[in-house]
């Protein structure tokens, strides 16, 4: 497929999120938000000025660097809460069925500080304390009592994970603004980087190894499309994939936390160039960096049965898929050549699968992303958020 040619078919515009129309207004508040940056000088602090358009915000003190991440899980708990629904009206045909009810809350939540201690890490910071920012329509939602036990106790799973604690919270009742029976879930994070060596400094160099390390499934992102495309299935959430899971239980599987890779690979002498959270934008976000360079993929992992579900449903091209969901690849790693076989090794000993995906090369100007067995090419235009 030659360079920004799609063919015709479901586009994740349809479901009414446009990248197009928000990064603008990203752009906007960053330039705003650069006239701000001398109230740090009261402190005796400075902000890295590069980390503006970065996944994570950095501040250099005296004694380090602090970091600061505000992110949201986006709408999979309406994917949580369809299942809820459904699991009500099979009970009433199969009551037995009552004493297993799940509410998958908890898995929600550890999505929700995955999207958090992810961006986090990008430049190497680790998240110290997370807070949880939980707003509902209507009060009676914190009546669900194991749904709430759920929510909390998977909050504090996924802390645990990333080796930080939960420190605060707000729970705002927010009618006519948030639908009752639902809730918006989101958080933010403060992070430390306590030596200059464990600074990711967006050091990208030609030749620079391509490591891709898998996902668990959708993650977070792309899920207005994977609701959208549940409610064609034949049996919507309840069909059966060839895994032999059901569509909506493989649309909730909780979000890798991926801060013990970064962590233990810093710790272990591996010299990270550039790391990427492959969240929105999909594997347009490989050429977040600054500087021109191609990504050259030469290698992609297999995609898991609900991105085939997703792509045979929309149906969804494989330019619009690439572009907009992980498709089983949830971070990037960029290293020297000589760090590949350690990063793989890194990543394996954390129970995750890494692959040696690709090659960074220089170009003259501009940027893009190939991914060479789809014969697809992303421009650097498809990726303006900074």
């Amino acid at each position: 497929m030659s360079k920004g040619q799609q063919k015709q078919g479901m586009k994740y515009k349809d479901t009414g999120v446009s990248y197009d129309d928000m990064d603008p207004f990203k752009r906007m508040c960053q330039l705003a938000a650069r006239t701000t940056a001398h109230n740090l000088e009261r402190f005796g602090f400075k902000e890295v000025e590069w980390t503006r358009g970065e996944s994570v915000y950095l501040i250099k003190t005296p004694f380090g660097y602090l970091a600061h991440v505000e992110e949201g899980l986006g709408t999979k708990n309406k994917a949580a809460e369809t299942m809820q629904m459904l699991q009500n009206i099979l009970e009433l045909w199969y009551p037995e069925l009552s004493e297993k009810r799940k509410t998958y809350y908890d898995q929600i939540a550890q999505c929700g500080v995955a999207m958090i201690v992810n961006d986090m890490i990008t430049l190497g910071a680790m998240p110290v304390s997370v807070a949880m920012h939980m707003a509902v329509g209507s009060s009676e939602l914190f009546k669900d009592e194991q749904a709430c036990q759920d929510l909390a106790d998977g909050w504090a799973k996924a802390c645990e994970l990333a080796r930080c604690t939960w420190g605060c919270g707000e729970t705002p009742t927010l009618p006519g603004i948030i639908c009752p029976g639902t809730l918006s879930l989101s958080g933010s994070a403060m992070g430390v980087i306590q030596s200059e060596d464990r600074l990711i400094k967006c050091n990208i160099q030609d030749g620079d190894a391509i490591i891709l390390v898998l996902s668990s499934g959708i993650h977070a992102n792309g899920l207005s499309l994977g609701r959208e495309i549940g409610e064609r299935l034949p049996k919507k959430y309840l069909t059966v994939l060839d895994d032999g899971r059901t569509y909506g239980e493989t649309l909730l599987e909780p979000t890798i936390i991926y801060v013990p890779l970064v962590d233990d690979c810093l710790s272990g002498g591996v010299d990270i160039h550039y790391a990427v959270n492959i969240t929105g934008h999909g594997w347009r976000k490989l050429m977040r960096a600054p500087g021109s360079f191609q990504y050259h993929i030469e290698i992609i992992p297999e995609p898991d049965p609900i991105f085939r579900t997703i792509q045979k449903f929309g149906p969804v091209d494989d330019y619009e898929a690439y572009g907009n969901l992980n498709m089983n690849a949830g971070f990037a790693l960029y290293v020297p050549y000589k760090d590949v076989n350690k990063t793989i090794a890194i990543a394996l000993k954390n129970g995750m699968k890494a692959m040696h995906a690709g090659t960074i090369n220089q170009m003259q100007d501009g940027k893009e992303v190939f991914i060479e067995p789809k014969n697809i090419t992303y421009e650097g235009k498809t990726l303006t958020i900074r």
